[in-house]
């Protein structure tokens, strides 16, 4: 997938780039994991998110925050890289003007940015939020929460216990007009480590049920793998 360098509010910005081949296709952000903690866009589920929604025919982009691989700048604890996301956004939708619609994708850390940047985006129209630490991080803000999506979680998660999400989502789920669905994979850590094909499963279920079971575009052939695939951090 073809590298790219966009501007950011703290200097340029390193991602990869999946252009759709169909004119007007949907476009999706995939936001990685904290970057005190190892998260990249080369982490595991981002990779795998990210052609998740390529196969299913969108124009997809993952990119580092500010201060991770080639990204400029330097972390800012939640508000500097939800500025990120929000250019990467721009970047994207500059590259696909005519993009009909667009999807957020976040794991831990990424997935309280992704929210974030749902509440400010009306354009927004579907989310996946793969162990939001609602332990850690506020959550509040999603008041109401604007678009459907999936919460996905392990049962073994001890980073963002399953029970300090559960509260935030059946009250999201009392809100008229959105859906939210809420999937469990049991035996998953935090990390989904030997769980990674039941989180792809999960995921890829749920596009098609709220794409309507598209039929998938050729497969991109995943020649930017990390030859060591990165774990899922906070």
């Amino acid at each position: 997938m073809p590298e790219v360098i966009f501007n950011g509010p703290a200097g340029r910005l390193e991602g990869r780039f999946h252009p759709a081949k169909t004119r007007g296709a949907p476009i999706a952000i995939i936001l990685h994991p904290h970057p005190q903690f190892g998260g990249t866009m080369n982490n595991q589920i981002v990779y795998n998110m990210y052609y998740a929604f390529a196969e299913r025919g969108f124009s997809v982009l993952r990119f580092n925050f500010r201060g991770v691989g080639r990204s400029q700048g330097a972390f800012d604890h939640g508000q500097g890289e939800l500025s990120d996301a929000a250019s990467a956004l721009d970047w994207a939708q500059s590259i696909s003007p005519e993009a009909r619609a667009c999807w957020i994708a976040g794991v831990s850390f990424g997935s309280w940015i992704g929210m974030q940047l749902l509440m400010r985006r009306p354009e927004i129209e579907g989310f996946i939020s793969i162990a939001p630490p609602a332990n850690r991080f506020d959550f509040s803000f999603l008041a109401p929460c604007p678009s459907s999506g999936l919460f996905v979680h392990g049962d073994r998660d001890r980073v963002a216990p399953l029970k300090e999400v559960q509260g935030l989502i059946e009250k999201l789920k009392t809100q008229k007009g959105i859906h939210i669905e809420h999937a469990v994979i049991e035996g998953a850590n935090h990390f989904f480590e030997n769980c990674i094909e039941d989180l792809q499963t999960t995921v890829g279920v749920y596009l098609d049920k709220r794409l309507g079971m598209p039929k998938h575009a050729p497969a991109p052939q995943r020649k930017d793998r990390p030859k060591i695939a990165a774990q899922p951090h906070k």
